[in-house]
């Protein structure tokens, strides 16, 4: 069975969702037979490459929150993060263009690392202190590195900007085709849908329910997901 993930690397409840499905996974008696497949979709995808703000000026601008509100909901997030074992900075963080890193998850996975790598990511945008955005190219070179892939050979991907492109837009069209106007957004072997950051007993079900089944795409438990999508992120509420 084939699993399709499309998500961003600027979006937390991607980060988070991807940790919930993986507790899913393992537990599931098939996991063996699953193949997890990353897909681009972009929340941003009009941001010029150099145009990088700070997380929380571009929430406030967006919005029109005040900065103790913006603030608010990255500490929201971060414990909804620990809540999964995942790390989650909530202090000068960046915001910027996406699309290089989705063509090096496309060149990820033709090498077989691509998991690797958007865990890497997601770690580096989320957890560490260095931007993944403010740093240039090699900065992404030194994550592809880390996820096992080579030094020139990611310099190359990166230098020529039609390298995978293709790719990301075809990714981000089958989204739109398949109804997905916000990420995490998951296809289980193009049965079933799950949209956004769900409780991993939702992705258990889905896995379940999506084993050897054939029929049309069908959303399972969409509700009241956190999710990310062009207009942004929702943000947990305090009880």
């Amino acid at each position: 069975m084939r699993v399709e993930i499309w998500s961003d690397i600027a979006c937390p409840w991607c980060y988070v969702g991807k940790a919930r499905f993986e507790k899913a996974l393992a537990a599931f008696p098939h996991r063996d037979e699953v193949e997890v497949v990353h897909r681009s979709f972009e929340l941003d995808p009009g941001r010029a490459k150099g145009d990088v703000q700070p997380v929380i000026t571009m929430l406030t601008r967006k919005y029109g929150m005040s900065e103790a509100q913006a603030q608010a909901g990255e500490d929201n997030l971060a414990a909804q993060a620990a809540a999964e074992g995942l790390d989650y900075r909530t202090r000068d963080r960046d915001h910027g263009n996406t699309f290089d890193m989705h063509r090096l998850l496309h060149f990820a996975k033709e090498q077989g690392r691509q998991d690797e790598l958007i865990q890497i990511f997601y770690r580096a945008n989320f957890a560490e202190e260095r931007s993944v955005f403010t740093e240039g190219d090699e900065r992404l070179v030194e994550l592809a590195v880390e996820a096992g892939l080579d030094a020139d050979a990611a310099r190359a991907v990166l230098a020529d900007p039609a390298r995978y492109a293709d790719e990301v837009r075809a990714d981000e069209r089958e989204a739109a085709q398949l109804g997905a106007n916000g990420v995490p957004f998951f296809v289980l072997d193009r049965t079933y849908g799950v949209s956004g950051a769900q409780p991993a007993e939702v992705f258990t079900q889905a896995l379940t329910q999506a084993w050897g089944e054939r029929s049309p795409l069908k959303l399972v438990e969409q509700g009241d997901a956190q999710a990310c999508g062009p207009d942004g992120c929702a943000v947990p509420q305090q009880g």
